[in-house]
Order: C-alpha cells, then structure tokens, then sequence
C-alpha cells in the first residue's frame, strides 16, 4: 500500500500546504497552498434556527474517530473529488499516528454523515464532508466546532472560502494573517476530544 509518508504530509500542513489528487482516478497528488485562506474563526460558528432544532432535538448520535477511513471513502464518493485511493490510505496512517480525525453522525448505528481533517497542534485542517441524512453534515460540523473551542484550538483553517462555508462563519484572510495565526496555533498542544 502506497502512501504519504505522515512525516511529510505534517510538514507541509505546518507550512500551510495541502495535498489534491487531481481526480479519483489519479496515481498521484499535486500539493497548494492559497494566496486567500479560508477559515472559520473559533467560537463564532453560525448555526441557523433549522440546526440549532436538530442539534437539540439529538437527531444524531456524534462519535469521534470511530470509522475514520470510511469517512474519508464516503466523501471521495461522489462524481469529481479531489480524494484519491493514496489520499485515503495516506489519512488512515496519519488518524492512526492521531494527527487526522473525523468526526461522525449516526442515525440507528448507521453512518450518516461526517467529515475529516488533520490536527496539528492547536491548528485543525478541515479537509472534506459528506451526508446521507440531511443535516448529518451540519451537525458533524457543528460538533468539530464545539470540540475546537472546548479543547482551547486556535486555527480552524477550510483551506478555501465558499459560499457554503459562509453560511456557518467561514471568511477569508491573506496569507501574511493565515501564517501569523498557523504559527501562533503551533506553539501550542491540544487534544481532539469530544
């Protein structure tokens, strides 16, 4: 089985580069970095009236790190990704070194949704998510949140801004801040727990 040694994937997440396989298909990566990064910044999450509903109302059951390498399978399941088979393997030995987490909704014991990311001190990479159950996706991300913030994290980077990620906070910064704030997040240690 191929893969990216953890060692270097750590290294480039702490220069503030990124592996992209260029589709599903593809043998190998291509590594960015962004001149625009986006993040969410901690403890100013937004969530509207519908998830705020469903978070009180336990519609999911929220783990962590139970099925990461599923995770990562189920977000690559979709027409065009970026996630690739060493993509895959690649974040499985990273989550077994506890450097890449997923976090898990459930619904009667069956995955509905989640998402990943790398942790890297007090630094988390959000990387991919995905849903089988509306608002399973939301609701793993509104708990990535609430582990970030009760765990004293201080970079939440999505590497890119989108609309959708505006909708739960998510701005864009230059690179000169994103670097000031990586360092300042690598300075420090913190655990992902729930």
């Amino acid at each position: 089985m191929r893969i990216l040694p953890p060692e270097k994937l750590l290294e480039a997440y702490a220069r503030g580069i990124f592996p992209m396989a260029e589709s599903k298909d593809s043998d190998d990566v291509d590594w960015y970095t962004a001149r625009k990064r986006g993040i969410i910044p901690i403890g100013e999450f937004h969530t509207s009236k519908n998830l705020s509903r469903i978070i009180r109302q336990e519609r999911f059951e929220i783990r962590v790190n139970r099925n990461f390498r599923e995770v990562v399978t189920q977000c690559a399941n979709r027409d065009s990704t970026w996630i690739n088979d060493l993509i895959i393997n690649s974040y499985d030995v990273l989550n077994q070194h506890g450097n890449a987490c997923s976090v898990e909704s459930y619904r009667e014991g069956k995955l509905v949704g989640g998402l990943y990311g790398v942790k890297l001190k007090a630094a988390f990479f959000g990387e991919s998510m995905f849903r089988k159950a509306k608002y399973a996706d939301k609701v793993a991300l509104y708990y990535c949140h609430e582990i970030l913030k009760n765990n004293g994290f201080l970079l939440w980077d999505t590497q890119f801004y989108t609309d959708h990620l505006a909708q739960f906070g998510c701005v864009e910064i230059n690179a000169s801040d994103y670097e000031q704030m990586l360092n300042e997040a690598l300075r420090k240690d913190c655990e992902f727990k729930l």
